[in-house]
């Protein structure tokens, strides 16, 4: 997947504001390609789990043709899923995955599915640039 840096920039600047809870959001992609951030509300509001609240027509992006990938932060530990992720994926088993940790500035991206945890290649360069 592709996260050009604007989309970056935006899960970043998110994680900060919520900062000292969880942030989360979705990432809407098309082709394998981010192409904007839907920042959405921790329900939870906790620093160690989130429950993703996002406006109701977020989710009919995937009936035209878009994916969408779960997007949240951690603190300081790093960009890879803890059990609580884990143990929670719900819906977003097999879905992109993407973890953002706000006190090193890494993003990664995962697949959660049925319990096993697989990297999510991320290309961290702009579409079309070299």
């Amino acid at each position: 997947m592709v996260v050009p840096e604007d989309v970056r920039t935006a899960l970043a600047a998110h994680a900060q504001d919520e900062s000292p809870n969880e942030a989360c959001g979705l990432v809407v992609t098309k082709n394998g390609v981010a192409e904007r951030y839907v920042p959405g509300r921790n329900a939870a509001a906790s620093p160690y789990r989130f429950e993703l609240d996002v406006p109701p027509e977020t989710w009919f992006l995937e009936d035209d043709g878009y994916e969408l990938a779960v997007f949240h932060s951690h603190l300081s530990s790093p960009p890879h899923p803890s059990r609580t992720d884990v143990e929670n994926v719900g819906l977003w088993d097999g879905r992109p995955y993407l973890i953002y940790t706000v006190r090193t500035g890494e993003l990664a991206g995962w697949r959660i599915s049925s319990g096993a945890i697989e990297p999510l290649a991320l290309s961290l360069r702009n579409p079309g640039s070299r």
